[in-house]
């Protein structure tokens, strides 16, 4: 994880520990558990796979619907930027589309998982040739989240999304199908 999203991991939960003493006193906090909320979050990302290795910073941006309080749906826009070496570079955005269990443990605090399919362009420009590989691919994560506020939730969540390219193109030169993308990120949910 770069520098920019380590400061950025750090912020959030810093201010998530701070709160927490007020939030804790509180004399069980009421909140409808269910309705639309957005949410953006900003993190990095580490590559695996052939000449993709690499990290960077992601963008997230989401909407859902939160049926109860185990469960939501969830789309979402995630913009992986560039990454790649001298020879190969890649470009990775796509949306994701999510179901959400969450476990509270606490009136604040939860755990959750999710898991849905993934739709990305993947542009590749290696070996003097281009490529675009727009695929759907499953997905999978897991996180805490913690109420800051009866609608602002801030949340720490780890992810791997996966993308495949065609071994034959590039004149076989890419020795692998594909990158996964290990990720982690932070951010701010809000509940209307």
């Amino acid at each position: 994880m770069s520098y920019k999203a380590s400061f950025a991991c750090a912020t959030v939960l810093s201010a998530a520990v701070l709160t927490a003493p007020a939030v804790w006193a509180q004399d069980k906090v009421s909140r409808d558990n269910s309705g639309p909320y957005i949410s953006g979050s900003y993190g990095g990302y580490k590559s695996h796979g052939g000449e993709f290795k690499d990290d960077n910073d992601l963008l997230g941006a989401a909407l859902g619907y939160q049926f109860n309080e185990f469960f939501a749906l969830e789309a979402e826009y995630i913009d992986f930027g560039k990454f790649g070496d001298d020879d190969v570079k890649a470009k990775l955005k796509g949306v994701g589309l999510s179901a959400v269990g969450r476990l509270p443990l606490t009136q604040s605090f939860g755990v959750y998982a999710k898991a849905g399919a993934f739709a990305s362009a993947f542009d590749v420009d290696a070996f003097d040739e281009s490529e675009t590989y727009d695929e759907v691919n499953p997905f999978i994560g897991a996180g805490v989240d913690f109420r800051v506020t009866n609608s602002l939730t801030a949340f720490a969540e780890y992810a791997r999304y996966n993308v495949d390219i065609d071994e034959d193109d590039f004149n076989g030169q890419i020795t692998n199908n594909g990158p996964d993308f290990d990720t982690g990120r932070v951010g701010l949910k809000y509940q209307f």
